[in-house]
């Protein structure tokens, strides 16, 4: 006679979860992420993307309290993105912070045409309303009537050697409140002190910093960033000078974030004229000196 056998044990119930679940916010447009190509065409989030997403998290992490901050004060808020690219910045930041505030506007200046008329198509396309992109140069965008006469919070993510100046001077001429920056390639002054080389030899020793190639372009990038700070302390803003830590893969890691606190720190113009004669930087008293005021 068969025993007769066991009953099968009943089958467990499998729990199925939304991978994206885990690591998008609340309300975070899937399209918007598909277009920056930070999500798969199907939705789907890969070891890369999931890369990618950390990383604008974490620069988001530095901008979003300026923001609030900003908001706390005042019912309105603009921000411009200087140098804006594809817009990459403006639409995460306008996306996940901006567009549920409709006092909120975020403008996004470019010089190339192209790049700012797929920003505009894409804005469109995602109901974003709030936005509006330039096609202007850094002198046209001061005195454009398409943008207000002041702006909250200026922005430029490894905006190319001197669009990070032209940044500084735009955000000092709308008075904004803060501004954030990660410099890219730094190449006026290592072009300067280069130039300038020899005669520099017989004037300090310190021109021994810069007497070869590499260390002329390594310290002329760093310079770059020291006269930039004490540029916007000369302005009255405070200083916030740190590592972007999440960016890897960039080598153009250092971010700098200015809040306007109407109190120049005294002697920075004059450390900076200071600097600038010292290792013979005269060439550029116009750029990091200017006017005073705007």
């Amino acid at each position: 006679m068969k025993r007769p056998r066991p009953a099968a044990a009943p089958a467990s119930r499998q729990s199925f979860s939304d991978p994206l679940a885990d690591v998008l916010r609340p309300g975070q447009s899937i399209e918007l992420l598909k277009e920056l190509h930070i999500l798969t065409r199907d939705g789907k989030l890969n070891q890369d993307s999931r890369r990618k997403l950390k990383q604008v998290y974490h620069l988001c992490n530095f901008i979003e309290p300026l923001l609030n901050e900003v908001l706390a004060r005042q019912d309105t808020l603009t921000l411009a993105d200087h140098g804006a690219g594809k817009s990459y910045l403006g639409f995460i930041l306008y996306d996940l912070f901006l567009k549920e505030r409709p006092g909120s506007h975020t403008f996004g200046i470019e010089t190339r045409d192209d790049l700012v008329e797929k920003s505009r198509e894409l804005a469109v396309r995602l109901g974003f309303a709030r936005m509006t992109f330039l096609d202007a140069t850094v002198t046209e965008s001061i005195g454009s009537d398409r943008l207000p006469p002041t702006v909250d919070i200026v922005t430029a993510l490894h905006a190319c050697n001197t669009a990070t100046d032209d940044a500084i001077r735009f955000a000092l001429a709308k008075q904004a409140r803060h501004i954030v920056l990660v410099p890219c390639c730094q190449a006026e002054v290592a072009a300067v002190l280069r130039r300038h080389k020899n005669e520099s030899f017989g004037k300090t020793p310190l021109s021994e910093i810069w007497r070869h190639p590499i260390h002329t372009r390594e310290f002329g990038s760093h310079l770059t960033n020291v006269l930039r700070c004490l540029q916007l302390e000369s302005h009255g803003y405070q200083i916030t000078v740190t590592e972007l830590v999440g960016w890897e893969h960039s080598l153009k890691n250092e971010l700098i974030i200015a809040t306007r606190t109407d109190a120049p720190r005294g002697n920075a113009r004059e450390r900076l004229q200071q600097i600038l004669q010292e290792l013979n930087l005269q060439d550029l008293e116009e750029r990091f000196l200017g006017p005073q005021s705007f």
